[in-house]
């Protein structure tokens, strides 16, 4: 079959594109016979490729809530990488989640490409840190069973007190937890107008020797069991006190909901890098001719329906859609407590604050005795 286009019909780069696809497609039919064949040989066990792994070094996960791309991630790997130590693993976002807490993408197919790491193996993924997690302990994309440490981080920004629970750096060391994986999160205390890219070197810097020790110990099985540890690493990093172990405080930024005139969310790319524009262009032509039919079927369901509201006599009611816009944004604020062994106190004293997280699977006593009073109270009918 051949297929002719009318230059003057569309732009010569459009022409060239789609005559290339076209082009593409005949030669890519030549070998479809020998790919249907590779693929009745059954799936592989695992996505990735047959690379030797050092069996004396033990494997270290890394992830991140910022994205694949983001500094802190890039700097904390290199700097694994480079220490000779450990066999590197990376399965991150592939967009920016740093405020996606612990959700999990249920239901919906995730994406999973191979990234470019010097000296790792890594691979992005179109879902959450906990979905990155979950993935890479599953067995379905890694060769190996089981990483030795879990490091989720360097996330750009403080993940004190309450924004444990927004963020998803230290969901992903959770889910490590969840999964029975000692795990680490690290984060930076960046500050806008102070902070520098640099700083996230030498947060490495300082993280290492923990990260050593933690190795170590795991092996000798006398790591903490049970928590994941919260590590905050000052806004100067080389500068730092000193390691210093915390508690989880109630820290938390002032939530600013404001309303705006239009949504300034930012968009996606509007094209695929893997598809071409002729394709894109049939794409959106479909689209555009279904939703038009679509809103004709409806222009004549809502005339159908008028009309047999007037014959039935009741009145012709039009409800209005209001759409409205807002846009949330963290503010800071004074903290009042002066309890040096809480975790935003130690930072912005200058220590690294190091805070053991545990799975909420323990209810203190004196909480389980309240709650049970107020159960009674309230079954009873007492008031």
């Amino acid at each position: 079959m051949t297929t002719s286009v009318k230059k003057g019909c569309l732009p010569p780069g459009l022409v060239s594109n789609l005559q290339d696809v076209l082009a593409s497609r005949k030669a890519g039919s030549n070998g479809e016979e020998q790919s249907k064949s590779e693929e009745s040989e059954g799936p592989s066990s695992s996505v990735e490729a047959n690379s030797e792994i050092d069996s004396s070094k033990p494997v270290v996960l890394v992830t991140n809530g910022d994205g694949i791309e983001a500094p802190g991630l890039t700097v904390l790997v290199e700097g694994l990488v480079r220490d000779g130590r450990f066999n590197v693993h990376v399965c991150a976002p592939q967009l920016d989640k740093s405020v996606s807490g612990h959700s999990v993408t249920l239901g919906e197919t995730l994406a999973v490409s191979t990234a470019e790491i010097h000296g790792a193996t890594a691979y992005e993924v179109s879902g959450t840190p906990a979905d990155c997690v979950s993935l890479a302990l599953s067995g379905a994309l890694f060769s190996w069973s089981k990483p030795s440490l879990v490091i989720s981080g360097i996330n750009k920004g403080s993940s004190c007190g309450q924004h444990i629970f927004y963020s998803g750096a230290v969901a992903g060391a959770r889910e490590a937890l969840i999964c029975g994986v000692p795990s680490l999160s690290i984060s930076l205390n960046w500050k806008k107008d102070e902070s520098r890219e640099s700083d996230f070197k030498d947060a490495v810097d300082v993280c290492l020797p923990l990260i050593h020790a933690a190795i170590r110990d795991i092996e000798k099985d006398v790591f903490p069991r049970n928590c994941s540890l919260n590590i905050e690493v000052p806004t100067s990093p080389s500068t730092n006190k000193g390691f210093k172990i915390t508690r989880c405080s109630l820290w938390r930024c002032v939530p600013s909901w404001q309303a705006v005139s239009s949504n300034r969310h930012p968009a996606g790319h509007f094209m695929s890098k893997q598809q071409s524009l002729g394709i894109q262009l049939a794409q959106l032509s479909r689209d555009a001719s279904a939703a038009g039919a679509a809103r004709r079927l409806q222009t004549q369901r809502k005339s159908v329906e008028i009309e047999s509201v007037a014959v039935a006599g009741r009145p012709d009611v039009q409800r209005e859609t209001v759409k409205k816009f807002f846009r949330l944004e963290f503010l800071e604020k004074e903290q009042e407590a002066t309890d040096e062994e809480l975790d935003f106190r130690a930072l912005e004293n200058g220590f690294v604050a190091v805070t053991p997280l545990c799975l909420p699977l323990h209810v203190e006593s004196e909480m389980h005795g309240a709650a049970s009073e107020w159960l009674a109270a309230a079954i009873t009918g007492d008031e």
